[in-house]
């Protein structure tokens, strides 16, 4: 079986986006110490515990996800049809 790669990625893209965009309005919601959250701007540009940043961050994790998720289907498709 193989995994559509536009599927896959936009799937993986969409879940990142979503996951820091939620984590960082948690922790701005509910007051959490954000020092750990905080390290994300070191890895995405413009990124910071704030309203604007999580909207930044959510469009860096599509980005990174969108990637990420078409990376590991290509290299699945690639190992699953080379066994059989």
């Amino acid at each position: 079986m193989k995994l559509s790669i536009r599927g896959f990625s936009l799937a993986c893209g969409i879940t990142l986006g979503l996951a820091v965009f939620v984590l960082t309005a948690w922790f701005l919601i509910f007051g959490y110490q954000a020092s750990l959250l905080g390290k994300l701007s070191n890895l995405y540009l413009g990124y910071s515990v704030s309203w604007g940043g999580a909207f930044i961050g959510l469009l860096w994790g599509f980005a990174d996800g969108l990637i990420g998720g078409a990376v590991f289907a290509w290299l699945y498709n690639k190992f699953a049809g080379s066994s059989r």
